[in-house]
C-alpha cells in the first residue's frame, strides 16, 4: 500500500449538504453527536441554516467536527495511517487531531475559543478578504505594501498556488486595491463573501489568547508529522507546535510551500478528508504530478482506496 498524506480544508469549504452523503454511516453520525454534546448545540440545526453556518463562530467548530467525522471513516476503512498531515487555515486544528496530537474534545474547545477572538477582533474594524489571480506573490505584495499604513493594512494571507494569493486587512484598502491589482495586470479580483480578516495583523491579539489555552492542553507526540502551514515543515516539540498554532492566527498561510514539500517526500497520494474539494483543485495547480482525491462523499472512499 502507497505512502499517503491526509489534508483537511480551512473555513470557507462548508456547505448546508455537508452532512448528507455521511448520513448513512454510524461512525459519522456517533461523531456529529459527540461534537454537538461538546459545542453545547445541535450541529444538524446549525447546518441546515446557512446563516448561522456562516457565521465563524459556529464555521469553524463545524468544520472540525465534520472533517474529523470523515477521517473516524476513513480510519474503519483502511489499515495503514497516513505519512503525513497538513490542514488549510483552520483546517490545521483537524490535523492536530487526526496526528494525534490533540485530543478532539479539546480541539473543539479550542476552535470555538479561536472562533470567537477572530470574531471580537473585527468587532471594532470593517475588515475581510479579497482573491486575486494572475499576479506573483511579489507583486502582490508591493501593491499591499503601497496601499498599507501605520492605520490601515492589506496584507497577502493565502498563497494558495502560483497565481491565486488572498489578501485581507482593512475594508477599505480592500476596496482601493481591486483596481490597483488590476492595474498590474491581474486577471481576477474579488472581495469575499468573509467579515474577518484572517491570518492578518489585525489578529494579533488572538494569537495571545490561544498561547494562554494551548500551554494547558495535554499535547500528544505526534503518531505521525504534521507538516505546519505557516512554514511547510513539521514541528517535533510541545514548544514549537504551540508557536506554530498561534503564529498562525495572524500569518500567511503558505499552502503552496506546504503542498510542495510534502510532495518532495515519499508520498504517491493526497487524500482530502472534509467538506467540499478546494484542496484538490488547488492542489491541481501546485502539484499535478501527484494525483488528490476529495473524500466529501462517501463514495468516493473506494475510489481514494485504488489509488494507495
Amino acid at each position: 500500500m502507497s505512502n499517503y498524506c491526509v489534508l483537511f480544508p480551512g473555513q470557507g469549504s462548508q456547505n448546508s449538504e455537508m452532512l448528507d452523503s455521511y448520513s448513512s454511516n454510524n461512525v459519522f453520525n456517533d461523531t456529529i453527536a459527540e461534537a454537538s454534546a461538546i459545542l453545547g448545540y445541535d450541529l444538524s440545526d446549525i447546518i441546515k441554516n446557512e446563516d448561522k453556518l456562516n457565521n465563524t463562530l459556529y464555521t469553524q467548530p463545524i468544520m472540525v467536527a465534520v472533517s474529523i467525522a470523515i477521517w473516524r471513516v476513513w480510519q474503519q476503512k483502511v489499515d495503514k495511517l497516513p505519512s503525513f498531515s497538513a490542514g488549510h487555515s483552520l483546517g490545521e486544528y483537524t490535523a492536530l487531531v487526526s496526528s494525534g496530537i490533540i485530543s478532539f474534545e479539546d480541539c473543539l474547545k479550542l476552535v470555538k475559543i479561536r472562533a470567537k477572538a477572530m470574531s471580537e477582533a473585527m468587532n471594532s474594524v470593517d475588515g475581510g478578504m479579497a482573491a486575486v489571480i494572475g499576479l506573483s506573490s511579489d507583486e502582490i505584495s508591493d501593491v499591499c505594501n503601497e496601499l498599507s499604513d501605520d492605520s490601515q493594512v492589506i496584507q497577502p494571507v493565502n498563497f494558495n498556488s502560483e497565481n491565486q494569493i488572498v489578501v485581507g486587512g482593512h475594508m477599505s484598502v480592500l476596496q482601493k486595491s481591486i483596481e490597483a491589482f488590476k492595474k498590474k495586470g491581474a486577471k481576477f479580483v474579488k472581495i469575499l463573501p468573509v467579515s474577518i480578516a484572517a491570518h492578518t495583523s489585525l489578529m494579533n491579539k488572538c494569537s495571545d489568547i490561544l498561547y494562554k489555552e494551548l500551554i494547558n492542553i495535554d499535547l500528544k507526540d505526534s503518531i505521525f508529522p504534521l507538516v505546519h502551514n505557516i512554514d511547510g515543515t513539521s514541528k517535533s516539540s510541545k514548544d514549537d507546535i504551540i508557536d506554530a498554532v498561534c503564529k498562525q492566527v495572524h500569518s500567511p498561510v503558505m499552502w503552496t510551500d506546504t503542498i510542495n514539500n510534502i510532495g518532495k517526500l515519499d508520498i504517491s497520494v493526497f487524500i482530502e478528508i472534509g467538506p467540499g474539494n478546494v484542496l484538490t483543485g488547488l492542489n491541481k495547480r501546485i502539484l499535478k504530478e501527484i494525483p488528490t482525491i476529495s473524500i466529501s462523499d462517501l463514495k468516493n472512499i473506494d475510489q481514494a482506496l485504488e489509488l494507495l
